[in-house]
C-alpha cells in the first residue's frame, strides 16, 4: 500500500465520520437533548431571580 492509497482511505474515513456527525446532529432523537441544553441558561436565570427576590424580601422586613 503506497502513500496515495493511504491518503485516499483516510479521506474516505473522514468523510464517513463527517456524514455520521451531521446525521446525528440533525436527527430527531437528538433534538430534545439539544433543546434542553439550549434552554438551560434560562433555568439558571429563574433560580437566580428567585434567590434575589427572597433576599430582597428579607431586607425589606427588617
Amino acid at each position: 500500500m503506497d502513500y496515495g492509497t493511504f491518503r485516499g482511505i483516510f479521506t474516505l474515513v473522514l468523510l464517513v465520520l463527517f456524514i455520521a456527525i451531521v446525521l446525528w446532529a440533525y436527527s430527531k432523537r437528538s433534538k430534545k437533548n439539544f433543546d434542553e441544553a439550549a434552554n438551560a441558561i434560562f433555568e439558571d436565570e429563574n433560580v437566580h431571580n428567585n434567590t434575589v427576590g427572597e433576599k430582597e424580601k428579607k431586607e425589606s422586613e427588617k
